[in-house]
């Protein structure tokens, strides 16, 4: 045995990467696993052996990550742990805005986050988004995971394959995050603290973590009670330069860029850089909230929990972006200077020449003072052992999710001196660019652009459930137990009376009065104008020093700024009057009903087990979506300052007929053998069906604006499913596994593009006009993916040892599309040392290019990311111990682009984030 292990240490160090402390794990009908189940882990070897021990005998491909002692999970984020899982990938965005320096979405196998179904206990939880562009306009059926925090967690069991008994909803798979149960507990009362701090380099801010767990079981362990309390503040600042969309140059008539085409025929159908920018992003977040759990065993044939959880993530925060704006130079038909220089169809360098009139940067500053998220729930599950042979579960709740950002401090400044320049410099520096002007203090041309902002926006996600659940045991030749039952869920998401703020003219009574246009100050006289100089704000502050340090580049990086505060008194000169100014636009409602029933045959033979079952499913959709158009005489339109909008109503049924098969083989005592076929659904994001309308606006009536708009008539995501592995335990706490898997999409969401009229408004339009818009919009398409995943857990001796784990994937729609979320390479490596006081841990984790949807008429990629994060302990007793743990080691870059690398949208900072914690235990 010992020479087998040394010379497959070799081989794997040698070819693989690792994986977190993490092994797979599903929840067996047999009593042996259960009592597994409630052995407490503690300590790093003891999690990846009982990960281990269940994984053999589970009947479905899974995986686990467990938590290694109460309360601590081996990284400060659930899905940073998760990443660490062969076939599991993270972002850290929701959608197209960007990376922050705190993972947020999971998902699975080459697919992006919305595919993978997330649970607590078997439920579902309903979520918010804290990042307005994600509130509506990219919001999906993903969880946000900056909302759970990593210290409530027991185990997070990952399942690869479906099963008929699951809830759908999960195309690639299905994360099941587990709490602790209150009798579970060895002693009677537990109690549980930690107390720290985080420290992040890049803002150079130190910000409190405190975490807590009390328990108390009765002596008989049939009654008991859990609480779990968190409150955990960080400091965020992330650096940026970002290239916001490329148009292109044509020849058209019509088009505004035809004079450039004409002038420069070797300009035509090239594209050039909408917007660059230096964007400072400040945060403060601020995390919490708890669960309460109680269970009752009155009798050893029936037990009852009642939990109830509550998380809310307060992030209030300020973007300012520093802006080189193309749309009134080579997008007004002004060319660039001789010199320029095309690469790779794109204009990578050029100089705008200084013209009288011309504008040529604009300068955002929106604070975002109490932008949050929240998610809660409260969910009743009971077990009922009616007989010998008959079990049941019976499962009841609710979850509401918010996300919410009730103001908007804004302010668009027009900026630029006599020209303006640009270089972009691949995606491994940041875009140069220059307008020509100093940037250390307001110029005195500064001028306002305009005002802009929604306002009451609260996305409101609420889902209610209701399942019985039998197992009844029939132990009859190979058939050992029967499993059936049925499920009923409400799902409701909203958005309403939302508000487009506006500039406006107040008067000496703080009332707001109306436009003259045709003055220079816009207002009447004796009114105050947010245009008039004299009411801007008095001070400035400058971008922090080391402002994009080691981008690259060239780029404005002393700029000035006004406070947040400052933005906040500015806007009293705007309007948001609940009625002129909603905007129907961002305003819709999705309900969603569904019912199932499924049974699933659960077999065992020497040597071999498995199940075969089959699962329908019934959808209800109605969707409320307000359009443009109608009169006072259309039923149910509102007149706003936009115009009429009439509300449309869009219904849908569908219903799916979901067969699976799973079995497992046992070829030694030490290999083991696993096939499965499935079907699975997943729904359409909640945007891509109900989510508001986002324009982008054109420069002048002859430019083309883009957008995106949602689908409500789109099918739900259909795929058919195979999976194989095999896994080799050829010592304790060892194991080396293969997989591989195939996704046949028949029914999947890609995006299609059409040209459409909006009414727009703008300082030269006060009254609008009618807008070009190029929309995009999600369609149903087809697409497939198929991937290879290896990994391999391997001890060291007696305290050391590494985890490693590779997974390859190959993604694409029918059309050559690639798939959102994508990656084809995903390496993980981890090692570790523990003894009896001290453990120490490094990971490294690698992930290659992906596509990350459309933003702003062009693709959005994000290159290949790594990480290298490292914690270490010290055990001073049972009672008392203390860990320092250091994320972003290496401090990376985020690095996005367009269609190709010479086409980048943004390279981004986030800096390292250290936290030390002290634990106590009574």
């Amino acid at each position: 045995m010992q020479v087998r292990k040394n010379v497959l240490t070799l081989s794997i160090v040698a070819a693989l990467s690792v994986s977190g402390i993490a092994a797979a794990q599903d929840k067996p009908a047999d009593q042996k696993a259960k009592d597994l189940d409630a052995v407490v882990v503690t300590g790093i070897r003891g999690a990846m052996e009982k990960s281990l021990d269940v994984k053999r005998e589970a009947k479905a491909h899974v995986e686990v990550v467990s938590a290694e002692d109460i309360g601590k999970m081996p990284d400060k984020n659930v899905a940073d742990s998760l990443q660490r899982l062969p076939g599991v990938t993270i972002s850290s965005a929701g959608a197209s805005e960007g990376g922050f320096d705190e993972n947020d979405r999971v998902s699975m196998r080459g697919t992006n986050p919305s595919l993978t179904l997330t649970q607590i206990n078997g439920h579902s939880v309903a979520s918010g988004d804290w990042f307005v562009l994600n509130q509506s306009d990219n919001a999906g059926r993903s969880v946000s995971y900056t909302l759970l925090p990593s210290t409530l967690v027991n185990q997070v069991i990952v399942h690869k394959t479906y099963q008929a008994k699951l809830q759908e909803g999960g195309v690639t798979g299905t994360v099941d995050i587990k709490t602790r149960q209150p009798v579970e507990f060895a002693k009677q009362f537990t109690g549980n603290v930690s107390i720290g701090g985080v420290y992040s380099d890049l803002p150079g801010k130190t910000d409190s973590q405190f975490s807590a767990l009390l328990n108390y079981r009765n002596a008989a362990s049939t009654a008991g009670i859990l609480l779990q309390v968190f409150d955990e503040n960080r400091s965020l600042r992330r650096d940026g330069v970002e290239v916001l969309g490329y148009d292109q140059i044509s020849n058209k008539a019509g088009d505004p860029t035809k004079p450039v085409a004409d002038a420069h025929p070797d300009l035509n159908g090239v594209w050039y850089p909408r917007m660059i920018g230096a964007a400072l992003f400040e945060q403060k977040r601020e995390r919490r909230g708890g669960l309460l759990e109680v269970q009752f065993k009155p009798t050893d044939n029936f037990s009852i929990d009642l939990s109830g959880f509550v998380s809310k993530l307060n992030a209030s925060n300020y973007n300012r972006n520093y802006l080189l704006y193309n749309p009134r130079t080579i997008g007004a038909g002004i060319s660039p200077a001789a010199g320029y220089v095309v690469r790779n169809n794109t204009l990578v360098s050029a100089t705008i020449p200084g013209a009288a009139g011309t504008q040529y940067g604009l300068y955002d500053m929106i604070a975002r003072p109490d932008e949050k998220a929240s998610t809660t729930y409260l969910a009743l599950d009971a077990d009922w052992k009616a007989s010998d042979a008959l079990s049941l579960n019976f499962k009841l709740g609710t979850s509401t999710g918010h996300g919410e950002t009730p103001t908007q401090d804004v302010a668009e400044w027009r900026v630029g001196g006599t020209g303006a320049s640009w270089g972009l410099n691949g995606i491994k520096n940041a875009a140069s660019f220059s307008l020509n002007e100093s940037t250390a203090a307001p110029q005195p041309n500064l001028a306002l652009d305009w005002i802009f902002g929604l306002q009451n926006l609260d996305i409101v996600d609420k889902d209610k459930w209701g399942q019985i659940d039998a197992e009844y045991f029939v132990d009859k030749g190979a058939l050992s137990s029967l499993e059936f039952g049925v499920r009923f869920t409400n799902h409701d998401r909203s958005s309403e009376n939302v508000i487009a703020q506006g500039p406006a003219c107040i008067d000496s009574s703080g009332n707001v009065v109306g436009f003259d246009w045709s003055q220079t100050n816009w207002c009447p006289v004796g009114t105050r104008s947010p245009a008039d100089r004299a009411n801007f704000p008095s001070t400035f502050q400058n971008y922090p020093g080391g402002f994009g340090s080691g981008f690259g580049g060239s780029f404005p990086s002393n700029v000035w700024y006004y406070s947040a505060s400052d933005m906040h008194a500015y806007n009293q000169l705007t309007t948001r009057d609940p009625v002129g100014r909603r905007y129907p636009v961002y305003e819709f409602g999705l309900k969603e009903k569904t019912k199932a029933a499924y049974l699933q045959f659960n077999l065992e033979g020497d040597r071999w087990n498995g199940n075969i079952g089959v699962r329908l499913v019934k959808t209800s959709q109605d969707v409320l979506q307000y359009l443009a158009g109608g009169s006072a005489s259309t039923t149910g339109s509102i007149n706003t300052a936009w115009g009429y909008f009439t509300p449309q109503l869009v219904s849908n049924n569908y219903t799916d007929v979901l067969p699976t098969l799973n079995f497992k083989f046992d070829l030694s005592d030490t290999l083991v053998a696993r096939v499965a076929a499935t079907k699975t659904i997943a729904r359409p994001d909640y945007s891509a069906l109900a989510g508001g309308l986002s324009l982008s606006p054109p420069a002048s009536p002859n430019d083309v604006g883009g957008g995106s708009s949602s689908n409500p008539n789109l099918r739900p995501i259909r795929s058919t499913n195979f999976d194989a592995a095999l896994e080799w335990y050829y010592a304790p706490r060892a194991l080396l596994s293969a997989s591989v898997y195939y996704m046949d999409l028949s029914s999947y969401i890609g995006q299609g593009q059409s040209t459409q009229q909006f009414l727009t408004f703008d300082q030269a339009h006060p009254n609008g006009y009618m807008g070009n818009y190029l929309v995009t919009s999600p369609i149903n398409t087809k697409g497939s993916v198929k991937g290879l995943e290896l990994a391999v857990e391997q001890p060291l001796g007696e305290n050391f040892g590494i985890n490693a784990n590779v997974s390859f994937t190959d993604a694409a729609e029918s059309n050559g599309k690639p798939l959102v979320g994508a990656s084809r390479n995903v390496f993980n490596l981890v090692g570790y040392y523990e003894n009896s006081h001290l453990n120490a841990r490094i990971a490294y984790n690698y992930r290659s290019h992906f596509f990350n949807g459309l933003d702003r008429r062009s693709a959005f990629n994000q290159d290949n990311t790594q990480s290298v994060s490292a914690s270490v302990g010290w055990t001073f007793n049972d009672n008392f111990s203390v860990s320092l743990d250091g994320m972003n080691l290496t401090n990376e870059k985020l690095r996005y682009y367009a269609d190709n690398k010479d086409q980048p949208r943004g390279i981004y900072q986030n800096g390292r984030q250290y936290y030390l914690n002290f634990r106590f235990k009574f």
